[in-house]
């Protein structure tokens, strides 16, 4: 009976700790029930038949059963689980061609202090220096570091 109970508990630690690598990704009660059942049913074997019987259910659980969890993964169910996109590119690059440094444009709407202008006949986002800039007034571009685009009022008066 007692070795139907151990097997009973390495099985149901590997369901675990499945549901702990698909559902339930992160440390959480699945993960660490499955391990304490890991535990349990190698406890259950040294007492209940010995250090020979305890040694190989230790073994067992450190060996079998990543392999099985790494085959169910590897399967055709374990496929249609994994994410095997690979995303390329970048948000809001800069054409350098089109947007330098020194150009003027106007803003879209708002800058507080992050918005858009328009420059060149190209929608930015920027950031000014820091100060709020109203929606229609000119701005001059005084940086640009890869996607970020700095910008400063123009003080026409």
């Amino acid at each position: 009976m007692n070795l139907l109970i151990i097997l009973f508990l390495i099985f149901l630690g590997i369901i675990l700790l499945l549901i702990e690598f698909t559902i339930l990704p992160g440390i959480t009660i699945a993960g660490v029930g499955g391990f304490l059942l890991f535990v349990y049913s190698i406890y259950l074997a040294f007492t209940s038949y010995g250090n020979l019987a305890g040694f190989l259910t230790l073994a067992f659980v450190l060996i079998v059963s990543p392999i099985l969890i790494l085959l169910v993964f590897k399967g055709k169910s374990g496929k249609k689980m994994v994410l095997h996109a690979v995303l390329h590119g970048s948000a809001n690059e800069i054409d350098p061609e089109k947007v330098k440094i020194g150009d003027i444009g106007v803003t879209i709407g708002r800058l507080a202090p992050m918005g858009k202008i328009k420059v060149n006949n190209e929608v930015v986002e920027v950031r000014s220096t820091g100060t709020f800039v109203n929606p229609g007034e000119k701005v001059r571009i005084i940086q640009i570091e890869k996607s970020l685009v700095t910008v400063e009022p123009l003080n026409i008066e």
